[in-house]
């Protein structure tokens, strides 16, 4: 059988020669039992040439775990031939998951103790490719000693060598710290980059590595700089550059040393600014140093010229042909722009020409940019720029781009009526893609900016007329002709073109909404209640409005139904209170009323808390005395001083009295999860109604400066409770401090049991995509006692 086995080069030929798959396998089949029946018989001249052809085998995919054994045979066979197919094949079948891999450590050890520099380099590479912490335990002396041999060919491996041992054992890095320091010394190239790239290693899990290597910056900056400004022979040059793999990785190297220190970073400043000036940037190679060099000057205390000079490396960037490199360009800028702003808005008209790239993962990165670059001072000429690419932009980048301009008004829009054209251009170019809460902000700014009111209603009914297709546009649309639809058939505004309207025109405006099949069912209910509100803002008759509500009286959907029952009422028994109930919505600031009336109602509860401590008798006695005005006054009876006629205060002291029942004190908020800006509140609310219910608002804020994106919140709780999640209010969480999203969580606990709650997280930040999974176990006693 062994005589009719293939030659490697013919069993190569006969697989290539295969017709189908079937062929192949059998072909394979056939060669695997001769393979087998050699291993067997134990023949020691054919060894080797079996295994190549099993690995052979292997790299196609297909099963050779039989020649694990007859790997190990042949690395501790005497020659050379049989040691090199030995190691080869342990490299590709043995790894760390197999037992027998520990059984060539006697191997390797003796091959590394022999002299022969071709055999102590097969055995390097392969502790370096498959060895298992056991294994570089046993074997670091036995490199250790390699490192400071003659031979560069053995010094060069057993320097890769130990970077895998720290990778594998960190706590080994002692016994390295001595040779690295003679090693850089070194002239040999390849030698020198394994050593840096030792010493990168040592110091990123050695703080006390980290402390000694800091001496041999001087020695770092000098070996960089006769790299770049003397050159070094042709055998290391890659086009023109001289070693740029070495050049990198001393870079990265002095980042690491560096970082957060003084001394350092002064030390190595003069050699920034030369590599950034020196190097060609024609190449692919210099461009590669450039880049390290500004990752360099930003991460170490630079100064302030030289951080002004990487930001300019990274805008020259921006012009570059290679896609790859403006990429990296556009990210680079994307995380300097908080802290470098001034220096980045200087290459702002070159990061919005990349708008227009027709890659889209160039143009989404542009876009983030682009937002991040926008102040009070551009706020006008980049929003019209960002609303242009809005008009063109893919499908794919139009939600973040119109929440991306939202945000950017909302934080610096230098007028109000500014704000609101924004806003409605972005609904009328992108109305389906806005975030949740574009709709309630912009009924908010109308309904604050009374002098716009008219402007903003006769903008609104032209967009109406013209698209209905945008819901969140229809939507306020018919909140605001609602609201000021008697502003709408005055006489003309002075800040809008003259516009005549007819009372029957809104209404069949309406009407039309209504009927549409693009309106959803909240557009519905906007238009419906805007109907309503016209039969008190439009004088005339109401007869075609009691017919609109008389046929959505009987609608299929509950919620349109409900409402036109509601309105029927107002009209049939209700009429003379229609005016009062329908009359226009308060001015609301952001911020002002709602913060007085937080204050305001915790006031009243610490009152009434204060009021629960009372002693009873002093209870009964104001009992008494109140029920004493029932026979009037009696000279006898004391009375408390007077109270504050005050209708608030009034209010407080009847609810002092014991038989109106305390409202339960409020459950303290709880912080359960903070990560880069992005943090997660927990707020408790239960019914008192409902004693068994726990509502559990999630409020999710962001105070980094990048946009959280796709945000979901899964929870989970244990099998006796029943949990409803509501839909949250959007999937985006701004940066620095915008608008929190929130989501309502619905909790039955019928045995009062303690809670447990599991929450899952996952979102997009800063480019990555982030999932978190945690349990929440010190959630407030209140509730569920």
């Amino acid at each position: 059988m062994v005589a009719s086995s293939l030659k490697l080069q013919d069993l190569i030929q006969e697989i290539r020669e295969a017709k189908t798959q079937a062929q192949e396998r059998e072909v394979i089949q056939k060669e695997c039992a001769h393979i087998r029946a050699s291993f067997r018989d134990g023949d020691p001249l054919h060894s080797h040439r079996q295994l190549a052809k099993l690995l052979y085998v292997h790299m196609l995919g297909y099963p050779a775990h039989f020649g694990q054994m007859e790997c190990l045979k042949l690395i501790a066979s005497p020659r050379f031939t049989d040691k090199r197919v030995g190691y080869l094949g342990a490299m590709l079948l043995l790894d760390e998951r197999q037992d027998a891999h520990l059984l060539i450590t006697n191997s390797i050890k003796n091959d590394l103790s022999q002299g022969i520099e071709a055999v102590q380099g097969l055995a390097l590479c392969t502790l370096s490719a498959m060895g298992s912490a056991e294994m570089c335990r046993d074997l670091a002396p036995e490199v250790e000693k390699l490192l400071l041999q003659p031979s560069p060919y053995v010094r060069k491996k057993a320097v890769l060598t130990a970077v895998h041992m720290i990778r594998k054992v960190p706590e080994l890095s002692e016994i390295f710290l001595t040779p690295c320091a003679q090693l850089l010394h070194e002239r040999h190239h390849g030698i020198l980059l394994g050593t840096v790239t030792l010493i990168t290693e040592l110091c990123e899990r050695s703080p006390a590595a980290l402390q000694r290597f800091r001496k041999v910056v001087p020695q770092l900056v000098r070996t960089l700089r006769t790299l770049v400004m003397t050159g070094c022979s042709t055998e290391h040059s890659v086009s023109g550059v001289s070693d740029p793999f070495l050049q990198v990785q001393i870079l990265r190297l002095l980042r690491i040393l560096g970082r957060n220190h003084e001394e350092s970073s002064e030390t190595m400043n003069d050699l920034l600014a030369q590599v950034a000036t020196n190097t060609d940037t024609s190449r692919n190679a210099g461009n590669a140093v450039l880049f390290e060099t500004v990752l360099t000057i930003m991460d170490i205390r630079s100064a302030a010229g030289l951080r002004v000079l990487a930001v300019n490396i990274l805008g020259r960037f921006l012009l570059n042909s290679d896609r790859n490199i403006r990429y990296v360009a556009l990210t680079s800028l994307l995380k300097l722009v908080q802290s470098d702003h001034s220096a980045v808005q200087r290459h702002r008209p070159t990061v919005v020409e990349c708008l227009r790239e027709p890659d889209v993962s160039l143009s989404r990165r542009a876009l983030e940019l682009s937002l991040a670059l926008v102040n009070s001072s551009n706020v006008r000429a980049m929003t019209q720029e960002l609303q242009g690419f809005l008009e063109s932009c893919p499908p794919d980048l139009r939600a973040d781009c119109a929440s991306g301009i939202l945000l950017a008004a909302e934080r610096f829009a230098p007028t109000k009526r500014w704000h609101i054209d924004t806003i409605l251009r972005v609904l009328t170019t992108a109305g389906t893609y806005v975030r949740d809460d574009a709709v309630a902000n912009l009924i908010q700014l109308i309904g604050s900016a009374q002098e716009l009111h008219a402007y903003s209603v006769r903008r609104l009914y032209r967009a109406l007329a013209e698209d209905i297709s945008q819901q969140p546009l229809v939507q306020v649309a018919a909140w605001c002709i609602g609201e000021y639809g008697d502003l709408l058939l005055e006489g003309a505004c002075e800040e809008t073109e003259p516009l005549q309207v007819e009372k029957e025109e809104v209404l069949a405006l309406l009407e039309r909404v209504l009927q549409s099949q693009m309106s959803l069912p909240a557009t519905r209910g906007y238009a419906l209640t805007a109907l309503m509100k016209l039969s008190t803002r439009l004088h005339g008759d109401n007869n075609h409005i009691c017919q609109v509500m008389s046929i959505y009286g009987s609608c299929q959907d509950v919620e349109l139904q409900q409402r036109a029952v509601e309105y029927n009422a107002l009209f049939r028994k209700y009429d003379h209170l229609r005016a009062a109930v329908l009359e226009k919505m308060p001015l609301v600031e952001r911020g002002g009323p709602q913060v007085d009336e937080e204050a305001k109602e915790s006031k009243e509860v610490a009152q009434l808390s204060e009021a629960a401590t009372v002693p009873t008798e002093t209870q009964a006695s104001k009992l008494l005395d109140l029920l004493d005005l029932l026979d009037g006054p009696s000279e006898n009876a004391q009375h408390p001083p007077p109270l504050d006629p005050t209708p608030g205060d009034t209010l407080i002291h009847l609810l002092d009295l014991p038989c109106a029942p305390l409202p339960p004190a409020p459950i303290p908020k709880l912080k359960v999860f903070e990560r880069e800006g992005l943090q997660l509140n927990l707020s408790f609310v239960r019914p008192p109604e409902t004693p068994t219910l726990l509502l559990i608002t999630v409020t999710a804020t962001n105070t980094s400066g990048d946009d959280v994106t796709h945000f979901i919140c899964q929870a989970a709780v244990p099998k006796s409770f029943q949990l409803q999640l509501q839909a949250p209010s959007g999937d985006t969480v701004p940066a620095q401090g915008g608008l929190p999203m929130t989501q309502l969580l619905r909790i039955l606990n019928p045995n009062k049991a303690p809670l447990r709650l599991k929450l899952r997280l996952t979102y997009d930040h800063f480019g990555q995509s982030v999932q978190e999974i945690f349990e929440v176990n010190n959630l407030p006693v209140e509730t569920w006692q």
